[in-house]
Parts: C-alpha cells; sequence; structure tokens
C-alpha cells in the first residue's frame, strides 16, 4: 500500500507531518473520532489522491488552540484529487476522475440533504447535523491534508471536472471550489448582492477575498473590503475594491467617503469569532464586534450574510461567556432596522458546478485574487505559521508532487 503523509494538530500552535494509515472503506477509531461512528461501513466511498489541499482560516482557529479539538486530529478539509479506488457502492464514479471534494460531508438521502441543505446533514455525524473531513466536533471522518483520504458517499459528494488537462491548467483556481470560492459567494448571496449593490465585506482574509471576487461577478457596483491588515488589504484592492482599514476610525464616517453615504445595501461578514474592536479598540478581541458593525452599516432592509465561523466551544475566549458561545449582540437595532441574517455552513453542493463553470470559462480568476500559493506538504508547519502571521496569500499544500513543488 502507498504511504500516507498527513498535517497532525499537536497542540496550540504546533502542527507536524505525520505517517498515518492509508484509507480503508470504514471509519477507524481515532483522534476526534464520535464512538457512534467508530466501524462504520463505506461502501459508497471513493479513496481520493490528493493533488491540492488548502489551509483555511477555519483549520487555524484550531491551530490557535480556540476551539476543543483533541491532540492528534489529522486536518484539512479543502480537497481536490483524482479517484483511485471506488467501494462496491459506487456506481458513477470511476477510478482516474479529477473531482472537487465539497468540504460539508453529505449523505443525499436525509431530509435536509434533499432540500440542497448539505451542510446540515442528519446522517454523518452522531453530535449534530453537519459534517466535514479534520475537523472538531464533525464526526472524525479523517481531513485531507494527507496525501490520500477516503470521502463517502462518493457519486452524491464528488464534483468531476470535466478535462482533466484543462482542468491541471487552472487547477489554483478549482482547488478553490472545496470551500473559499463557495463560501465566499454563498456570504454574498445571502446578503443579497445583486447588480449595482454596495456591499461591504468583513475581513481580507482569503474568504473574504472570494466574498469581494464573487459580489464582482454578482454584479456589485462598489465591494469595500475591511481589514486591519494593509498587505490583504492591498490585495483586495488589487483587483478593483475599496477598502477600509477599521483600526483608523470608524467604518460609517470611511464608507461615507467612499460612497457619499455611511450605509451600503448588503455586508458579509468573512471574519468570525476571533473577531477584534475598531477604531481605538482595534488592538483588543471583541467576538462581536463586526457583527454589530455590520448591523450599523446595512440600510433598514438589507442581510447579512455571515460564512465566518462562530464555535459553541471556545477555550481561549477573554470572558466566560464567550468561552460558551455566548456574545454581547446590539440584536435590537438588528430588529428594528428589519434585517436578515444567514449562518451555518455553506451549503458547497448548491454553488460549486456553476462556480466551476465560471472558472473553465475565463469569467473569474479565484487564484490570483486570493494569492495562492502553492507549498510541499512537508512545508506545512511553516504556512500555518506565515498565515497566523496574516501573510497575504492563500497556501494550497501539494501532498503528491501534482503542482511541481519541490520540499
Amino acid at each position: 500500500m502507498p504511504s500516507n503523509k498527513a498535517v497532525s494538530y499537536q497542540g496550540p500552535g504546533k502542527v507536524t507531518v505525520e505517517n498515518i494509515d492509508y484509507p480503508e472503506f470504514e471509519l477507524k477509531d481515532g483522534p476526534g473520532v464520535n464512538p457512534a461512528n467508530v466501524g462504520r461501513k463505506v461502501p459508497h466511498g471513493a479513496i481520493v489522491k490528493t493533488v491540492a489541499t488548502n489551509i483555511c482560516g477555519s483549520d487555524q482557529h484550531m491551530v490557535r488552540g480556540r476551539t476543543t479539538a483533541p491532540h492528534g486530529l489529522i486536518l484539512g478539509h479543502e480537497i481536490t484529487g483524482e479517484v483511485v479506488e471506488v467501494g462496491p457502492g459506487v456506481e458513477f464514479v470511476k477510478v482516474g476522475d479529477l473531482v472537487s471534494v465539497p468540504f460539508n460531508i453529505a449523505c443525499g438521502r436525509c431530509r435536509n440533504c434533499k432540500e440542497g441543505k448539505t451542510g446540515i446533514c442528519e446522517n454523518v455525524n452522531p453530535d449534530r447535523p453537519g459534517s466535514a473531513y479534520g475537523y472538531v466536533d464533525m464526526g472524525g471522518w479523517v481531513g485531507g491534508q494527507a496525501q490520500y483520504v477516503l470521502v463517502p458517499y462518493a457519486d452524491w459528494n464528488l464534483l468531476k471536472f470535466p478535462d482533466r488537462d484543462q482542468a491541471m491548467e487552472k487547477i489554483l483556481d478549482l482547488t478553490m471550489l472545496t470551500d473559499i470560492f463557495p463560501t465566499g459567494f454563498h456570504g454574498c448571496v445571502t446578503a443579497g448582492v445583486g447588480p449595482g449593490s454596495t456591499v461591504y465585506i468583513a475581513g481580507a482574509g482569503p474568504v473574504g477575498l472570494a466574498a469581494a471576487v464573487s459580489a464582482l461577478l454578482l454584479g456589485a457596483a462598489a465591494v469595500i473590503v475591511g481589514d486591519l491588515n494593509k498587505e490583504r488589504l492591498a490585495q483586495a484592492r488589487s483587483f478593483g475594491c475599496e477598502t477600509a482599514d477599521v483600526s483608523q476610525g470608524e467604518l460609517p464616517d470611511q464608507i461615507e467617503q467612499i460612497l457619499g453615504e455611511p450605509e451600503v445595501d448588503c455586508a458579509v461578514d468573512a471574519v468570525g469569532f476571533e473577531a477584534r474592536g475598531h477604531g481605538a479598540g482595534s488592538g483588543e478581541e471583541q467576538p462581536a464586534a463586526v457583527l454589530n458593525t455590520l448591523m450599523q452599516v446595512t440600510r433598514a432592509g438589507g442581510a447579512l450574510g455571515i460564512p465566518g465561523l462562530y464555535v459553541t466551544g471556545d477555550p481561549g475566549a477573554h470572558d466566560e461567556a464567550s468561552k460558551h458561545g455566548s456574545l454581547s449582540l446590539q440584536f435590537g437595532l438588528g430588529w428594528a432596522k428589519s434585517l436578515s441574517f444567514t449562518t451555518g455552513q455553506t451549503p458547497v453542493m448548491r454553488y460549486n458546478r456553476r462556480l466551476m463553470q465560471a472558472i473553465l470559462h475565463d469569467r473569474v480568476q479565484i487564484a490570483k485574487a486570493v494569492n495562492a500559493v502553492p507549498i510541499p506538504l512537508e512545508q506545512a508547519p511553516k504556512g500555518y505559521e506565515d498565515f497566523d502571521q496574516g501573510a497575504a496569500s492563500k497556501f494550497v499544500l501539494d501532498p503528491n508532487g501534482m503542482l511541481g513543488t519541490a520540499a
């Protein structure tokens, strides 16, 4: 059997590259595996040889020690690869197919999946609806920052690229289909972005940049991206966005300088629970700051898309309430303005095929927008470190040398 190296969480601030077992068509016991999932047979699964697998901001929350993730958890939920083996229950996916793997694990059989709500599948995680590879409290499915990974319900979950050669030419763009591009797009769709919209996006990390690209793709007239990181703000400006440095004064004032009024039609939270304050409070963590600010700057009757991650358990929070996901929201303001909110995991399958077509037909260059940087799997610890320091890059791991990186 081939070797299988993978990225393993070893405690706050530390990841290592370890040798792990080659996947089988059965979920084994291990770090984070719910006991009810141990021994679960996966005849409907496929084993995928990873071509590209990305470091995500959601991974970074775990690596910072800001979740209850167990030591030894194999990380990674943004997976693109080649099918090398299929289970006896797989009918349509074939060995050799080059595929995108949605980060949501979904069965395709439950009520939520049949309604297109694949982010909250009822059958894959005994803890709660919804599951993902290599993530805390998500059932224990092994992560994909590895050379090989098991994908359950392969016929349902996998998106096949129509032409292998064309796909490999655009692989740095297509690898964004697993999570951040659909996630940014979902944030914009649920915020109501459309032709002529004015949009504020909180966060210029990869998801925020993907949301900004999505807003432009959806026809927004003006896209303003806010952040504290000057390099990331420069990246947003590189493809036509306006920017706001939220450490430099009140956001409504900065928006008014750009638009002539202090409000926008639509807003997207691409930051999540590790938010910092604005203006004079920008040096302090304030987990509700982004949500409260978005309610302030979104016009009455508008909507907020909230793909930024919020957790029920944050051992690193600065106050007791936040450790349990309880935030000091100005909900009365949101109610008074009749604002709509959409939260939760993005149902990737709702968008990934259409976004694939946009990439293949040169309607969008998502890899350039998020500054995709391929690195060897062995450099994952450095990638995590640089990303945590605010690098204006989206690091793409190359576990099997198929992107041409050198260790």
